[in-house]
């Protein structure tokens, strides 16, 4: 049996001042702030339950406001608006239909913002955001800010709402192709990436672009809690690459340092992105960081997944090569977990898969030690925090559709 704990340490490690956040907002002990049994799931809160009329798929049913309840961990009682739809599939458009004429809207900015100054930007504009994608981040900056605006009582979403849905999307999307070269990856959602297209030098130089206007675009906002919380942001991805740079084939990487590695590469952006919204909101700070612990959760419990599906899915269904992580010696949950109950494995990764066949096995070993199945427990364990996040939002459709979004990433490795 083995619990995962961690000690405290000082925020100034991470140099998160600058962005803004109260002490509560990122530190190694918020990273992983609950003792898990892996072995025996996770322990989730209980609370008070209510109940509400909601529609996620089409028909009315009740839903309990517990955790419990919305990660299908359900006590006798009412039914869960995801239980009670077992046989279905949560669909990211019936999430997102309350906040579609935002999304419509949003798409419609994004190619002009990116790509009026120069052609080949607005090339390169109309393949990225031409893409597919779900707008998830500029979707949860909606979802948020709509809910938020509730408590404020604010009949209508501000500009700065909808500005910063759109930075949020420009700085995703520079990240995407900068990763995609430093990946050397020829696939982005199932189609060629800018830097197969282009090149090299223009893809890099279309980020560095896409990163430099969102900058020019947040400093015009004119919020300096804002503009440190996302400033913070890009810092973070690069904090993110070199971390994991200088990790690659390191088999005594641990959760915690996997965790802040995760944190820095994905849910820094959608932590701010939430944090965000209910700041234009002009909620009280409570409830702002409340969002920020949200998005942190969310984006952990998403970064998980997808380091499931990158051995469990084939690279038709990721749009990208599959196994690439393992392979390129960037070692993630599943593999981190595994280490720690088959010595065999390390001598594997420690060769580099080096001798034909070596790669196949470690994958095999990586299964059959239950690194998957701990690493989806610890999805599951920050969904649950996330859920928790939202209890200071008031029901309705916005609430459910930031609950759904939990239960949507989970879907994808049930």
């Amino acid at each position: 049996m083995m619990s995962l704990t961690c000690q405290n340490i000082g925020r100034a490690r991470y140099d998160m001042v600058s962005c803004g956040c109260s002490s509560s907002s990122f530190s190694k002990k918020n990273l992983i702030n609950t003792s898990v049994n892996l072995n025996k799931g996770f322990e989730l809160h209980k609370m008070v339950s209510s109940k509400r009329d909601v529609s996620l798929f089409g028909k009315k049913v009740f839903s309990t406001k517990s955790p419990e309840a919305l990660l299908n961990v359900v006590p006798q009682g009412p039914t869960s608006v995801f239980e009670a739809n077992s046989s279905d599939r949560i669909l990211v458009s019936s999430l997102l239909e309350v906040v579609a004429e935002d999304l419509l809207t949003l798409n419609k900015n994004l190619q002009s913002i990116v790509g009026a100054e120069n052609p080949v930007l607005m090339s390169a504009a109309e393949q990225i955001f031409g893409a597919g994608g779900k707008r998830m981040r500029p979707a949860l900056v909606f979802l948020v800010a709509r809910a938020t605006a509730q408590i404020a009582e604010l009949k209508e979403l501000t500009s700065e709402h909808r500005r910063l849905a759109e930075i949020i999307e420009m700085i995703h999307t520079a990240s995407l192709i900068h990763d995609d070269v430093l990946d050397d990856s020829d696939m982005r959602r199932g189609k060629d990436t800018i830097h197969q297209l282009y090149g090299t030098r223009v893809a890099i130089l279309a980020g560095d672009f896409m990163f430099a206007q969102s900058s020019w675009y947040l400093a015009n906002l004119e919020n300096i809690e804002v503009i440190k919380l996302i400033s913070q942001v890009i810092k973070d991805f690069a904090s993110g690459e070199i971390r994991q740079a200088s990790s690659l084939f390191d088999c005594d990487v641990t959760l915690e340092e996997y965790l802040i590695k995760s944190y820095f590469k994905t849910a820094s952006l959608i932590a701010a992105s939430t944090k965000g919204a209910a700041i234009f909101s002009g909620v009280e700070r409570n409830i702002c960081e409340q969002m920020y612990e949200y998005g942190k959760n969310l984006g952990l419990s998403f970064q998980v997944v997808d380091d499931i599906l990158d051995f469990t899915q084939s690279a038709e269904q990721l749009g990208k090569p599959a196994g690439l992580d393992l392979a390129k010696g960037n070692l993630t949950a599943p593999v981190i977990f595994a280490l720690e109950r088959e010595p065999k494995l390390r001598e594997i990764i420690d060769s580099e898969f080096s001798e034909d066949g070596s790669f196949n096995k470690a994958v095999e070993l990586i299964i059959k030690c239950e690194g998957i199945k701990r690493a989806q427990e610890l999805a599951k364990e920050k969904a649950n925090l996330a859920i928790q996040n939202l209890q200071c939002l008031p029901l309705g459709e916005f609430r459910s559709s930031l609950e759904g979004m939990v239960m949507y990433n989970l879907e994808r490795i049930d």
